[in-house]
């Protein structure tokens, strides 16, 4: 299925539009599970076909690229993993499987061997050599290869040695309750952080599961909580009765899940619209959400982003969509006659004569630039990490730096039309204003005219910009390419870590929503890793890549805090100094003309310099007032106080990372890493949404 909307010139592709779904459930282990296993395989089998159903009549989405085969993140274990793995390879799906161990490793302890014997041989790969192994586990562990062989592989093997000397310790010593004990606790862990990755890279979550407990770190239980918490909707299939299965959307629909279906005393559950309801899932996972109306309330719950959002109408979609982005054109350079704002930044917030009228003109970066420009020592240090692909490093540049080239250049130009309009805007009027009345002390009546048609000309010049920015949507679209950019920037590290941001947890836009789809949608372009991430991995994503990024954010938000800081309080001095001096200008003639009526000096004095005292009471309070207006709607010293905040937060992310870097490579594990990552991302996400709530409500408009 193919988007009919063409790619404009030098326009990276749209991302393809892809749903992702998780899996977790009970292994051949669980009593409930044995007992209704053909049942629990026919309702699996129903739920992927109404999902495959309505991922196959999914319309093309204006802007967006083809869709793409659904993915399923599963860890592959036995049970309810497999079988789900298998009806979507079936399907024609892509299986990722997010190992909680490297694949020896997770093959031997999922094969479930009895003797030390037996692991040995499956952690060697010999385990179908005749008599390495029993036939059980051979069987088990071939089944789990297949499977591998046809599933990309994000192995989370950095902690293997550790976990298999566990493992055979336990085997070894199979009456020794610590050591079981210490495996199981240390193995959960692993599989718990798996599953974690799971969980944040898909839309929803399958689940089979008896509702007993969620306690047990990485079991099912547990995992659906995670979801739950995280935002993404969780189809239940209860293995005591499978037909019953519902969809639970938030963690408080497990208040009622201690009353199983199968007890007498327990109700029937609805399941009456339990189809559709899955199928809108499906549809508000794969198109941006419709446009909300201004007085809609921002701040809506995870289960509220993730229940089904009505298709825009054709007002809303020609307005704002993925495909404005491809609607963008981006010139070599900027503009100087938009300059302005910048300018203003520029002269009250530098120190040197130098830096304050220096040229302003920017050569933005394409996206066929960025590989050999900014964004060369990430992937060479991307290329450098152990075991890493080529063309894995590929797609991020393809799928991810590419578009942040465009999306940050189209934000850049944008920003300064919008705000270097709304400046001149601020500068015209006053201009205006005192230009309408400089006939009075420097011209006669007679050519008051020439004056009032200058007024007039800068009165329809306000208008004009206020017009044209408002049709154009410069304030709407700078807001949108520039949240594209931003969730862009940093999104190369977090794929290199296999760290996501879980649909739930996106920010919600002031008026849209398709820049969160649409980054979302261009990180699942690139997807989870297919490597074996080791501890000599880690120490290199987080030190030559995590450490360094939230380090050149940390300074580039100290500078920014300082620097508008400085504005806001160079043009509250001015805007000062002008009203001072139209109470000086005031009194002065008030002075001239108090004397003149007591003979202190000629009457004639006030007089003459009337009309020049008239104009400068005028001219002063008026470019006063401008000024103050453009320190309003800059917001300098809020937007100081984000940087300063946002400096500071990315900071403590700092002393993390340093003190982690400087530990032993034991201690450097992929959950502490992982927790970096996402501290990273909520500092940006953070800093977008109280930049969002800041700018939001200041359109182009006439500076009333």
């Amino acid at each position: 299925m193919k988007s009919k909307t063409p790619v404009s010139a030098g326009t990276p592709p749209p991302p393809h539009v892809r749903l992702c779904v998780g899996v977790t459930g009970h292994r051949e282990d669980n009593p409930a599970f044995v007992a209704h296993r053909p049942e629990i395989e026919v309702y699996l089998a129903q739920v992927l076909d109404l999902i495959a159903a309505a991922v196959a009549d999914e319309p093309p989405t204006r802007g967006a690229g083809p869709v793409a085969p659904t993915r399923l993140h599963c860890l592959l274990a036995d049970g309810t993993d497999q079988i789900t793995a298998s009806g979507a390879l079936a399907r024609g799906w892509e299986l990722v499987a997010p190992l909680p161990f490297g694949l020896a490793l997770n093959v031997a302890i999922n094969s479930h061997p009895v003797t030390a014997r037996d692991a040995r041989a499956v952690l060697a790969g010999a385990e179908s050599d005749p008599g390495a192994c029993s036939a059980e586990v051979r069987e088990r562990a071939a089944r789990i290869r297949a499977l591998a062989e046809r599933a990309r592989l994000f192995q989370l093997a950095d902690g293997d040695d550790f976990i298999a000397d566990l493992f055979l310790a336990k085997l070894l010593h199979p009456d020794d309750t610590r050591k079981a004990s210490v495996f199981a606790a240390e193995s959960s862990a692993r599989v718990a952080l798996a599953a974690r990755v799971a969980v944040e890279q898909s839309d929803l979550l399958i689940a089979v599961w008896d509702g007993v407990t969620r306690t047990f770190i990485g079991g099912t239980g547990h995992t659906i909580q995670l979801a739950l918490e995280t935002g993404a909707p969780v189809v239940w299939i209860d293995a005591h009765a499978p037909a019953q299965w519902r969809i639970l959307v938030g963690p408080e629909a497990l208040a009622g899940v201690h009353l199983r279906p199968h007890d007498a005393a327990a109700p029937m559950h609805d399941t009456g619209d339990r189809e559709a309801r899955l199928q809108a899932l499906v549809r508000a996972a794969l198109r941006p959400a419709a446009a909300r109306s201004p007085g809609s309330h921002h701040g809506q719950s995870h289960a509220k982003r993730n229940t089904p959002h009505p298709r825009p109408d054709h007002r809303h979609r020609s307005l704002a969509g993925p495909e404005a982005l491809e609607r963008e054109r981006l010139p070599r350079r900027s503009n100087p006659l938009w300059h302005l704002y910048r300018r203003i930044e520029a002269l009250f917030g530098e120190d040197t004569f130098k830096r304050r009228f220096r040229s302003l003109r920017q050569t933005y970066e394409t996206p066929d630039d960025i590989a050999s420009g900014s964004a060369v020592k990430l992937l060479a240090h991307a290329r450098a990490l152990p075991g890493q692909e080529e063309d894995y490093v590929a797609k991020v540049e393809t799928a991810i730096l590419r578009r942040f080239a465009w999306a940050d250049g189209v934000s850049a130009q944008l920003s300064d039309t919008y705000r270097g309009s709304m400046i001149a805007n601020f500068l015209l009027a006053p201009l205006a204003i005192v230009g309408g009345l400089a006939y009075v002390p420097f011209a006669s009546s007679e050519s008051k005219w020439v004056f009032a048609l200058f007024e007039l000309v800068l009165l329809c010049a306000i208008l004009a910009i206020a017009l044209t920015g408002q049709k154009h949507r410069w304030h709407a679209r700078w807001f949108e390419t520039r949240r594209v950019a931003e969730y862009l920037r940093h999104a190369p590290i977090l794929l290199l870590l296999g760290v996501a941001r879980a649909p739930g947890r996106w920010p919600l836009g002031t008026d849209t929503s398709w820049p969160e789809w649409y980054a979302r949608h261009s990180l699942r372009d690139v997807g989870l890793p297919h490597l074996a991430l080791t501890q000599s991995y880690l120490r290199r994503a987080v030190g030559d890549l995590l450490h360094q990024h939230v380090v050149r954010q940390r300074d580039y938000h100290i500078s920014k805090a300082q620097r508008l800081a400085t504005v806001h309080h160079n043009l509250d001095k001015l805007s000062e100094i002008l009203f001072a001096l139209a109470i000086v200008a005031v009194a002065t003639y008030l002075v001239l003309r108090g004397g003149g009526e007591l003979h202190l000096w000629p009457r004639d004095i006030a007089h003459h310099l009337s009309n020049l005292f008239t104009f400068l009471a005028v001219l002063l309070p008026t470019f006063g007032g401008a000024i103050a207006a453009i320190r309003y709607f800059g917001d300098f010293e809020r937007f100081a106080a984000i940087s300063g905040v946002t400096a500071e937060r990315l900071e403590v992310v700092h002393t993390r990372i340093t003190q982690l870097l400087a530990a032993s490579d034991s201690a450097l594990d992929y959950g502490r890493a992982a927790d970096l990552a996402h501290a990273a991302d909520d500092v940006v996400v953070s800093e977008i949404e109280s930049w969002q709530a800041v700018f939001g409500g200041k359109h182009v408009t006439v500076p009333v």
